[in-house]
């Protein structure tokens, strides 16, 4: 048995020798070649290149797929019009990844040459706007009229523009759109995010992802002084957040003619979730962490005083981040109560007026899983623009770069909007309730109105003008009219709701009908027995 596993043991090794043998005739420069290979395919996979799909498809790139309302009159006639929407887009070859083109755009971008006015704008709080405006007569060699930026007598639309996070009017995407606008002839101001822009804190107000003091303030501050020229709003990342958040609060109520967001992050919490998933997404996770930690260090006094300061230098995400600053600043209980409360996702179906949203599906920092399909579908006063790539705030086109493909977009939507009759014009009337301003949200006690219909009560105190009703008849009848009055409606309306509202009258007047059955039966036990069963 031995001398057999001496004979296994020889012949396997010379196996192995001759296999050794046989790999090192191999040429070193075929070893190379299949580690590039490899390196290759990881990074097409990691990077997640398009390179090869554009091509091999026949097609002139990435259809737009337009979601929008089956009934929208601002569809047929605006949206239809646009050529850009109902084409495709084509990414550069070179940049044919989310990746390359969201770095490229933060670290080059191209972006063309020219010089803001600046005007600072001071807020109720006492805080301080940087408010950057172009005109067309800085883009076109024109004469430069310093009073052109508040004309009362103008008609000339304005766009106000709301920045990404950590983003200014410095920013290569901004001055893309700024630079472009303004050669349409119309005037271009971004409003800079407080401590942004050169610009230092001078109030205890920060912004966030869901601060619509200040581009509220700017906007009725622009319309106060430029009453004849319509004022559109464009908002990126999470400045297309906050747009969209406070159009849903504001509804009609508002003096915006219409609307573009591009790239917004749409709920905060499923954006937390996914830029954490992967090691890919962790990179941008780090960067905009260090964004916001610089953004701090600017205003160090402020933040050493109103945040966690310790926290702040050693957040390493944006979760770290708004929970040692941004929860505190804006005084939230928890990172989760300010991202639920903060998404605009729960606002699109209170939007009031014309809304364009663009957004990639390969986008690495807003994913598509966080976009309210549904509830853009819903809404007849907005139309989402969906592209297959584009990275963040990228789009870039041709072959060298230079343009990017959704300020074209957003420029040809605002033009058509202009020309058409659907321009939103302010209506004075309430603003729409949103899921936040419910009262079943804030109580956990029932009652039935006179309507029929099932409210919450609050814990709030009763107006002096509200009398109280003491009288326990008065309570019956309180209770049981409804009931009669608003039968038929009743029983067209679920079969749950109507057991829930048979059960709650049962219960609320049980004290006073059993008072009653009880003196009823009462009585009559009293005469039906022999008066001496009933003594005993």
């Amino acid at each position: 048995m031995e001398l057999g596993s001496d004979l296994d043991w020889s012949s396997s090794s010379a196996a192995y020798s001759l296999l050794l043998r046989a790999l090192s005739l191999i040429p070193t420069s075929h070893y190379l070649l299949a580690a590039s290979l490899l390196l290759l395919t990881f990074l097409y996979r990691f990077l997640e290149l398009h390179i090869l799909q554009d091509l091999f498809s026949f097609s002139s790139g990435s259809p737009v797929t337009l979601t929008y309302n089956s009934g929208s009159r601002f569809y047929d006639a605006v949206v239809s019009k646009c050529k850009l929407l109902h084409g495709s887009y084509r990414a550069t070859p070179w940049l044919s990844s989310p990746h390359l083109q969201t770095v490229f755009l933060n670290f080059f971008g191209r972006p063309p040459f020219f010089k803001y006015r600046r005007q600072l704008f001071t807020t109720p709080d006492g805080g301080t706007i940087a408010l950057d405006w172009l005109m067309s007569s800085d883009v076109s060699g024109g004469t430069i009229h310093m009073d052109d930026v508040i004309s009362k007598d103008d008609s000339t639309p304005i766009v106000v523009v709301i920045p990404g996070l950590t983003s200014d009017s410095s920013s290569a995407y901004l001055k893309h759109l700024a630079y472009h606008t303004a050669k349409c002839g119309w005037k271009v101001v971004v409003s800079n995010h407080r401590g942004l822009g050169g610009v230092s804190i001078t109030s205890d107000c920060f912004y966030n992802a869901g601060w619509t003091v200040d581009v509220r303030t700017v906007v009725n501050y622009l319309h106060k002084e430029n009453p004849r020229a319509p004022l559109f709003v464009v908002g990126t990342s999470i400045g297309a957040n906050i747009l969209i958040k406070y159009l849903g609060e504001e509804g009609e109520n508002i003096p915006v003619a219409g609307a573009v967001a591009v790239c917004s992050p749409w709920d905060l919490l499923i954006g937390d979730r996914f830029i954490t998933r992967r090691r890919v997404q962790k990179f941008y996770d780090k960067a905009l962490a260090i964004g916001l930690q610089g953004y701090a260090k600017l205003h160090q006094p402020h933040f050493s005083r109103l945040a966690n300061w310790e926290g702040i230098e050693k957040s390493v995400s944006i979760r770290d981040f708004d929970n040692h600053a941004t929860r505190i600043v804006g005084k939230y209980e928890t990172v989760d109560t300010y991202y639920r409360r903060c998404s605009s996702s729960i606002y699109v179906q209170s939007v009031s007026i014309p809304l364009l949203c663009i957004s990639a599906l390969d986008d690495p920092v807003c994913t598509r899983e966080a976009i309210p399909w549904d509830e853009c579908r819903a809404n007849k006063n907005v139309v989402l623009a969906t592209v297959k790539h584009g990275g963040h705030l990228a789009f870039f086109e041709g072959i060298t770069a230079s343009g990017l493909w959704w300020v074209r977009a957003v420029n040809e939507f605002l033009d058509e909007l202009h020309s058409s009759h659907f321009m939103h014009v302010q209506k004075k009337i309430s603003k729409p309730s949103t899921p936040l301003d419910s009262s079943i949200d804030q109580g956990p006690y029932v009652n039935v109105t006179e309507d029929g219909m099932v409210a919450a009560l609050n814990n709030e105190p009763k107006s002096d003008n509200v009398e109280e009703i003491q009288d326990t008849h008065r309570d019956t009848v309180h209770i049981i009219t409804p009931f009669k009055k608003y039968l038929s409606q009743l029983s067209r309306q679920n079969r749950w709701s109507t057991w829930l509202l048979v059960y709650i009258a049962i219960t609320t007047s049980w004290p006073v009908v059993g008072s009653a059955l009880y003196i009823l039966f009462g009585k009559k036990k009293r005469n039906v027995l022999p008066d001496g069963l009933v003594r005993r």
